[in-house]
């Protein structure tokens, strides 16, 4: 997991080249890396699925997920850590810490996977390992410790001096890294080393009280005490292990693979996995990481395979799955059927008869699973947590070009919204357009050169939009009645709600406030459910309404004409007749960008950031260039990418992700609604 541009899959083609996966080494450059397969990834030369493959290394097995590093496809990532046990962070020597690494750092730490960290391409000219190092600790206050430290930068990289074992591995420059010589560490290095050494020291002897007291006394640590304290610390992220090394010229990755099998837990050291009760929510199940326990797996992926069909990839906590048996999908109730069951190699299948707790393989035969359902035995029903994904900011309209499109592309878009959760498919009810959503602009052309491409679809598509939401600033009581008769059984519905802002960014919060059965208790779900339909539709615009508590105070019912119908209508009445007195407001998504720019453009850089209602943060001097921290309407970072460009002669670059809503000014929300009457 990293920044765009870190090395990611650089480093997983060398790993499988080392363990004997592949035969020969696949380069980005030349779109031949075997983990980026697919075309659109070929022609970009970035990752835009993530990719899973298995590799062996000193007799274990290694399950590696290559993620994309864009932050449009920061879905990947949340999946992928998700099931993961533990995550590689890679970063640029040159670089640094970069926006994305601190979001699929923070990423990892949601989900509490230990990880260990790689500064690569040392032999980058402005490679400084010491500042990269530094800039972990600061950004993401974890106890990063360097385990390894090049000797020399830049073009006077020569090799890596292992800390724990005080080696100076040195490679040959023609074997491709497969051939090296371990030597003692040089004299013009060992201070540096020693120093390395001793931090390294010491945060091991704060996890094991024997080093601890070995460390204070000045006696000779054991080697292999400190390798199983290093793991220990690792496991329980008390501490990140650092590395380094330069894929692209084949030096470091073997040591790489060797901390991985070394301090990186396997699904053995990771606690019992914690799941519910699905007839008894409030009961927890524990399922331990064996194949004597009942099967339990997590569907963390989708996707459609021109040749198989649909692939769903799981990754097995407890048990065992066989190819040909039952297992029941509990969020959906359904039982499924493992037609058959597949070991990946990024876009190559090979067949397997039986998985075990701990792998990651895909199934086909499944039909109504989807990411984050659980799979489990049918007799011993569990619950796994699920996934949370963040909401599309970036819409388009899109149209099909002929008659034969149409269903075609209705069928698509079905397919690849299974596939990808941050990608939404809707219809506008006052145009009746299909509108997609996404994470950005590059997200939908991607998914747009996919329908051409994959599904054969004819597609027009409109100018992108910002997805707006609003919100109510104001307590309003507001009243929807419904009562028709029509001859025989009516409908009647009456309630009285008090509608008022959430305060700790809830979206939406609903309370029964009702004493004496003003409203009968089996109409209540139906107000609740009238007021969610409602606020689909906001009074402004037509975007969502979020951050609104509903608190049913009051309404009456009728004897017969009464129905949850009645009461549904009458709840999406209250809401409307409500919302309009209180104060609706306008939401944008707010961006945090990233700029790295050379000092000659930064007078027309600030110049332009400031006339799109940017706020800078702050700014960070490197070598030669300068990085502005600044926040940005998404709406006003359209077209960004060009304009950039040609005022910086194209030397400066920028990254960009989701950080909040936030009200759009007064000013700005008066010129974009000067038609609309309120």
């Amino acid at each position: 997991m990293a920044h765009i541009d870190a090395g990611k899959t650089t480093t997983t083609e060398r790993i499988l080249f080392y363990t004997g996966r592949t035969h020969r080494i696949g380069e980005v450059d030349d779109g031949a890396a075997t983990m980026d397969w697919m075309e659109q990834e070929k022609e970009r030369g970035i990752t835009i699925t993530s990719a899973a493959t298995t590799a062996f290394w000193r007799d274990h097995t290694i399950n590696i997920i290559d993620t994309p590093g864009h932050v449009d496809f920061t879905v990947e990532v949340e999946r992928s850590l998700r099931v993961l046990d533990g995550a590689v962070a890679l970063f640029c020597a040159v670089g640094g810490v970069e926006p994305q690494s601190e979001t699929v750092w923070r990423q990892a730490d949601k989900y509490g996977v230990p990880r260990i960290a790689y500064v690569n391409k040392m032999d980058r000219t402005g490679a400084n390992f010491k500042e990269t190092l530094n800039a972990m600790n600061r950004r993401f206050a974890s106890n990063c410790v360097a385990v390894a430290i090049p000797a020399g930068e830049g073009e006077m990289f020569s090799g890596i001096i292992n800390l724990l074992t005080m080696q100076f591995r040195v490679y040959h420059e023609d074997s491709a890294g497969t051939i090296f010589d371990d030597l003692p560490v040089p004299d013009d290095m060992l201070e540096t080393a020693n120093e390395y050494r001793e931090r390294l020291l010491e945060a091991v002897a704060d996890v094991d009280d024997h080093l601890l007291e070995q460390f204070l006394h000045d006696q000779p640590l054991d080697p292999e005490r400190v390798m199983a304290a290093v793991r220990q610390a690792t496991i329980e992220s008390k501490m990140v292990p650092v590395l380094c090394g330069s894929s692209f010229k084949n030096k470091g990755v073997q040591k790489l693979l060797d901390c991985i099998v070394d301090f990186l837990p396997s699904p053995v050291d990771k606690p019992p996995v914690v799941g519910y009760d699905p007839a008894k929510p409030d009961k927890e199940i524990t399922r331990a990481p064996s194949v004597d326990e009942p099967a339990a797996a997590l569907a963390f992926k989708v996707t459609t395979d021109p040749y198989v069909g649909r692939l769903t990839y799981l990754r097995l906590y407890s048990g065992e799955m066989k190819a040909g048996s039952y297992v029941l999908n509990v969020n959906s109730g359904v039982k499924e059927r493992l037609g058959r069951l597949l070991r990946m190699h990024s876009n190559k299948r090979e067949d397997i008869q039986v998985a075990q707790a701990g792998d990651i393989v895909a199934a086909i035969g499944f039909r109504k699973t989807t990411t984050g359902d659980t799979l489990c035995d049918v007799k011993r029903p569990i619950i796994l947590e699920s996934m949370s994904f963040p909401e599309p900011v970036v819409m388009v309209s899109i149209e099909p070009k002929t008659k034969d499109d149409q269903d075609k592309l209705a069928d698509a878009l079905v397919k690849l919204s299974e596939e990808d959760p941050t990608f939404v498919v809707r219809q506008d009810e006052e145009t009746g357009q299909t509108v997609i959503a996404g994470m950005g602009e590059l997200h939908l052309e991607i998914l747009v050169d996919r329908l051409t491409r994959e599904f054969g679809v004819g597609a027009s598509i409109g100018r992108p939009s910002v997805a707006y939401k609003e919100a109510i600033t104001e307590e309003v009581e507001a009243e929807g009645r419904f009562v028709r008769q029509s001859g025989g059984r009516g409908h009647y519905g009456h309630v009285k709600v008090r509608l008022s802002p959430t305060t700790d960014g809830t979206d939406y919060l609903f309370e029964n406030k009702i004493i004496g059965g003003a409203v009968p208790r089996e109409f209540v779900p139906s107000v609740d459910k009238g007021v969610r339909q409602a606020m689909a539709n906001g009074p402004l615009a037509g975007y969502q309404v979020v951050g609104v508590h509903c608190e049913l105070v009051d309404g009456s019912f009728h004897e017969i004409d009464s129905n949850t119908m009645a009461f549904e209508v009458a709840g999406s009445m209250a809401f409307q007749n409500g919302v309009r007195r209180a104060r609706p407001i306008l939401l944008e998504p707010i961006m945090d960008v990233e700029v790295v720019v050379p000092e000659a453009y930064m007078g027309s850089v600030v110049g332009d950031l400031n006339s799109r209602r940017g706020k800078i943060n702050g700014m960070l001097p490197r070598p030669g260039v300068t990085v502005i921290a600044v926040t940005i309407p998404l709406s006003e970072m359209f077209g960004y990418a060009n304009t950039l460009r040609n005022i910086s002669q194209g030397r400066a670059v920028f990254s960009m992700q989701f950080s909040r809503y936030a009200p759009v000014p007064a000013e700005v929300s008066g010129k974009m609604f000067k038609n609309v009457a309120i």
